[in-house]
């Protein structure tokens, strides 16, 4: 899964990379495309908008005529509706197509803690593409994130700052140790600053909201894709409310009975496929050789540079002269600094080359990629993340037993284990506050009346295709569709075979054929073959 998490590059890259392009799947001899008898028919009249108001977007999409943003109040326990109240930020882009709309289509990009109303204010266009422009694309800040009641840890940006000044992913056991006693800090503060807020902002509350909103735009049934951790969304709302489904797609997906079971469960099934990835970055790399490949020039293998460049980076740090800001490349930085690019393969080339000037003494770009993550505002999007997967999956191991747990991380990836470890593991171990009295946690097999779609890169490094072959199986009714591309979600490798069977399903609630296996509309480094 991501988690996507610490600063997820989905909303940034969403408008940039989703294509709208048609072309005919790889299919299995024979099969033939399930089909509903009877698909939804497009709404007639005014588009019915009970119990939400929707009116003119703050700047800057306020200059853009087909968004429109509202606030819908829902109430902070689910269980006393008349309860306190809190309230959701939403935003809608109008079907392009109003006169054959078929309702609206809710999305989220993952995280946990991603902003909906980002996605929504920069690829709604994008979204309205895949649905044939026969949908109002909503996006929502989830409770807990952003502009929907976020959650807080500190009571000022000068406090932030100052608590996490000079913090970096622990290398030694000194640094693990003093990382340790700062997550438990982290856990005290959030619970005095948020508060009750903390027991109600998990996937099953959210959840409830998605249903919520669903009811307020008149949709009898919901249209929703979800991505990274949006497909946690996704899976949850289907188990939870089977009969109000009419099409559900997820893209990245996260094995359901993993994520929940607990933190430690969880960060091991993120990380088990990010190094057969980086493998695969490498293998395809020399494959590019020098003219499409900068790490793959010089006497030595790209495995043997990069064998070197890691082994330099623990004897200690590596100058980074220019980055921003400015400092010095440290072994955590290095495994931090893999975390985008090897999810967006468009960026492959241009990490081989920051790999190479790090390989040759200048890690500027690499350190200034690491500490977009170790931020004040980095750390606040992982502290996000925790709020809610530490509700839905609760650490097993106090965070005392960290000398035998990260290295098990470490183990199943020698590359992001200890990483996600730290991240997503430590604060939940850590004493979190939170305490979630109905979170969801299976079962996982509701039938619904339209299959599921579910589609997956097959060298995804967050969500491995595994996640999403375990899926389709415990699921009562999904069809998987594979992209033998490369990045997380597929939409990171652009290809006109997955826009087709996207559109196809959404506005048609057609899947593709059993087993089809799509490819990339191009390779990651140029003048290769790599499938």
């Amino acid at each position: 899964m991501t988690l996507s998490v610490f600063r997820a590059v989905a909303v940034a890259l969403c408008a940039a990379l989703l294509a709208a392009a048609c072309s005919s799947a790889t299919q299995q001899a024979g099969a033939a495309p399930a089909t509903l008898a009877s698909p939804a028919t497009p709404v007639t009249g005014p588009t019915p908008g009970p119990g939400i108001a929707w009116g003119p977007c703050a700047p800057p999409s306020d200059q853009d005529p087909a968004l429109q943003c509202a606030r819908l109040p829902v109430p902070l326990d689910w269980n006393a509706p008349q309860g306190r109240q809190i309230e959701l930020a939403v935003m809608r882009r109008q079907a392009s197509k109003p006169a054959e709309r078929l309702g609206s289509m809710f999305v989220n990009p993952g995280g946990p803690g991603q902003s909906g109303v980002e996605l929504v204010a920069g690829g709604g266009s994008d979204f309205d593409r895949w649905g044939g422009g026969r949908f109002d694309v909503v996006g929502w800040d989830p409770r807990g994130t952003n502009d929907s009641s976020p959650v807080e840890c500190f009571t000022s940006p000068e406090e932030q700052a100052r608590f996490w000044a000079g913090v970096s992913v622990p290398a030694t056991d000194a640094e693990s140790q003093a990382y340790a006693q700062r997550t438990t800090d982290l856990a005290r503060r959030c619970g005095e600053v948020s508060g009750e807020l903390l027991d109600h902002v998990s996937t099953a509350d959210t959840a409830r909201d998605l249903d919520a909103l669903r009811a307020a735009v008149g949709d009898p049934q919901i249209t929703y894709v979800g991505l990274s951790y949006g497909t946690m969304i996704g899976q949850t709302y289907v188990n939870m409310f089977p009969d109000r489904v009419r099409a559900v797609m997820l893209d990245g997906l996260i094995d359901a009975v993993e994520y929940t079971e607990g933190a430690e469960a969880r960060t091991v099934g993120d990380v088990a496929h990010t190094d057969e990835v980086f493998a695969r970055f490498r293998e395809l790399c020399q494959q590019a050789g020098p003219t499409g490949c900068a790490l793959a020039r010089g006497p030595e293998t790209v495995d043997q540079r990069v064998a070197a460049l890691f082994d330099r980076a623990r004897q200690g740090p590596i100058p980074a002269p220019t980055a921003t800001p400015r400092g010095e490349l440290t072994y955590g930085d290095l495994l931090v600094s893999t975390f985008t690019p090897l999810r967006v393969p468009e960026m492959w080339p241009q990490f081989a080359t920051d790999l190479d000037a790090a390989a040759t003494g200048d890690a500027s770009a690499l350190e200034t990629s690491a500490q977009q993550y170790q931020s004040p505002e980095g750390y606040r999007s992982s502290v996000t993340s925790s709020a809610i997967s530490c509700l839905d999956g609760p650490a097993q191991q106090p965070v005392t037993a960290w000398p035998t747990v990260v290295p098990e991380f470490a183990r199943s990836s020698a590359l992001w284990g200890a990483v996600n470890g730290w991240w997503l593991w430590g604060p939940c171990a850590s004493g979190w506050p939170g305490r979630s009295d109905d979170r969801y946690a299976g079962p996982w097999n509701a039938r619904t009346q339209a299959p599921v779609l579910l589609i997956n890169n097959r060298w995804d490094p967050a969500t491995g295709i595994r996640n999403a072959e375990a899926t389709q199986q415990r699921l009562g009714n999904a069809v998987l569709l594979v992209q033998d591309g490369y990045g997380h979600p597929t939409y990171q490798d652009p290809g006109a075979c997955v826009d087709a069977a996207r559109e196809r399903y959404l506005v048609d609630l057609v899947t593709p054929p059993p087993g089809t296996v799509c490819q990339p509309d191009r390779p990651p480094f140029p003048g290769i073959t790599p499938r």
